[in-house]
């Protein structure tokens, strides 16, 4: 199975499924790690580990830009595309054409956009987490494939209660993946 990984940061959730491929837990070919941000240290993550990289910097006219980013997950035919902390919201054509999995650090519909750990911290939530789902035509309102649950501390920072959902979410990124390898594989 061929797939292909969104992100814009660090690449921390990117790291944790190229260690599983290389480690034989994960059986899948990532084909390209593709960012909006040039200096993105997700590109040096997957360089490091000898996978392609590719810069798809915003431009003034965004459907320019949807169609040079789908124009080049086509060319790498993946059969899912990960967004794995790619922070801009994909086209509603990109996302009807491609199979498309999100990491979103909340346990969604509570909490969707940008600012979801601030979000759960301001609501005085008691507890938040990760959740992995389809990516639609909406701003995380595609239907959840898996959560998992993050108590929130009294004494939690924006940071530190990030962090801890970001140890979470890093294995249920590589653990959903696993889970819908079958599923994808019969379908080609």
């Amino acid at each position: 199975m061929r797939i292909v990984i969104l992100a814009s940061g660090t690449g921390s959730l990117a790291q944790a499924i190229i260690d599983s491929v290389a480690s034989g837990d994960l059986e899948v070919e990532i084909v390209g790690v593709i960012s909006d941000q040039p200096d993105a240290m997700v590109l040096q993550r997957a360089g490091k580990s000898e996978i392609k990289t590719f810069i798809v910097p915003m431009k003034a006219n965004r459907s320019d830009w949807d169609r040079d980013l789908s124009t080049l997950v086509e060319s790498l035919k993946p059969d899912l595309v990960v967004s794995a902390g790619f922070m801009r919201i994909l086209a509603p054509d990109f996302v009807s054409h491609f199979r498309v999995i999100n990491s979103h650090p909340a346990l969604l519909p509570n909490f969707p956009g940008a600012h979801a750990v601030r979000d759960a911290l301001s609501a005085g939530a008691t507890q938040t987490g990760a959740t992995i789902h389809w990516v639609d035509k909406g701003v995380d309102t595609g239907k959840v494939i898996a959560q998992v649950r993050v108590d929130i501390s009294s004494d939690d920072t924006q940071e530190s209660l990030h962090e801890r959902i970001k140890i979470q979410e890093r294995g249920l990124i590589v653990a959903t993946i696993r889970s819908l390898i079958p599923g994808l594989e019969s379908e080609n």
